[in-house]
């Protein structure tokens, strides 16, 4: 009888050890950056390490509704989204976890991070003013802030405010200047629109190029996929809030970024794979692919978007796009911004 247990307690123990092995070789990512973007990242991570990376990808909401529902039944390690403001709301709904890394308190700055380090960002985007270069001059530009002056009547085409690229904008506003100051240049902005609000960055600078208005505010990399694909476009980029003396003055920048599932399998993987993410050599691979910015600042942005010529970005940590992003969007509501 010893024997007999003796023996079923070996098997069991080789099967559990088989178990946690098949475990440590696969991370599970849910993500909301898609496919194209993310793939090519984790087949290298595969090749590179033997860990397979098993993928989801959905958009952010139901990414994360899928995590609450699930539990500590989830399969997924890692949790992957863009901007700020849907990290931050992860982090709040307990979603994630916080991870003790030195290997990314290195390679991210603070301020692209969770104070809490729920969160790390893993690339950069700045939202910037893109302008038609047959009816604008640079001089003509200054700041955000005097996109609401009189001078642009008539003149502005934005994205939505449903965007949460506008939300955190506009969040990130109320922190440097205070509800009121942000809000008045809100409806400056909305008293200065040519059209109503766009869908889509993209849409909003095909605007601009064909005259209906003079400039707009996207995300740089739709602007460097839109110049890829139509070359001749009368369109430029500014940089706006460079001259400004405060300490919160540059350019307006968010992040994709990721954290570890609150209830991960495989924890140690996830955290390997992130710290991955964040190095020297996966840093080019993932910013290159969609023309955005590495989050290490070790690392080079790729040759196409270093031509825009370099920005001081505004160095505000980018979780306050996330924790004052209802307030945006009650200020966007009173101000008319659609």
């Amino acid at each position: 009888m010893k024997f007999l247990q003796s023996a079923l307690l070996g098997v069991l123990l080789v099967v559990s050890a088989q178990a946690q092995t098949a475990l440590a070789d696969e991370v599970v990512v849910y993500s909301a950056r898609n496919e194209q973007l993310i793939k090519p990242l984790f087949d290298a991570y595969s090749k590179e390490t033997g860990v397979k990376v098993k993928f989801i990808t959905d958009k952010e909401g139901p990414l994360m509704a899928r995590l609450k529902a699930e539990g500590r039944n989830t399969p997924a390690d890692l949790f992957m989204t863009v901007d700020a403001g849907n990290l931050w709301q992860a982090a709040q709904e307990d979603l994630l976890k916080p991870i003790n890394s030195k290997v990314l308190m290195a390679n991210i700055p603070a301020h692209l991070r969770d104070p809490g380090n729920e969160w790390f960002g893993l690339s950069v985007r700045a939202r910037t003013v893109i302008y038609n270069s047959n009816k604008v001059k640079p001089s003509d530009l200054g700041t955000y802030e005097d996109l609401a002056s009189s001078n642009w009547k008539g003149r502005l085409c934005l994205r939505t405010s449903k965007k949460v690229y506008n939300q955190s904008l506009v969040g990130m506003m109320m922190y440097e200047h205070g509800e009121d100051k942000a809000e008045q240049v809100v409806r400056g902005w909305v008293a200065n629109l040519a059209t109503t609000p766009f869908p889509d960055d993209t849409k909003a600078m095909e605007a601009v190029a064909a005259g209906l208005c003079d400039a707009t505010i996207v995300n740089t990399y739709y602007y460097g996929r839109l110049m890829e694909k139509k070359p001749n476009l009368p369109l430029a980029i500014f940089w706006p809030n460079q001259n400004v003396k405060n300490k919160s003055a540059g350019v307006h920048v968010n992040i994709s970024g990721a954290g570890v599932a609150r209830h991960a399998k495989n924890e140690a993987g996830a955290i390997k794979l992130l710290e991955w993410l964040s190095s020297e050599k996966a840093q080019n691979l993932y910013a290159d692919v969609n023309m955005e910015y590495p989050a290490n600042p070790k690392v080079k942005p790729d040759a196409a978007v270093a031509a825009w010529g370099q920005f001081k970005p505004n160095l505000i940590n980018v979780a306050q796009a996330g924790a004052l992003q209802a307030k945006a969007v009650m200020l966007m509501d009173r101000a008319g911004f659609k």
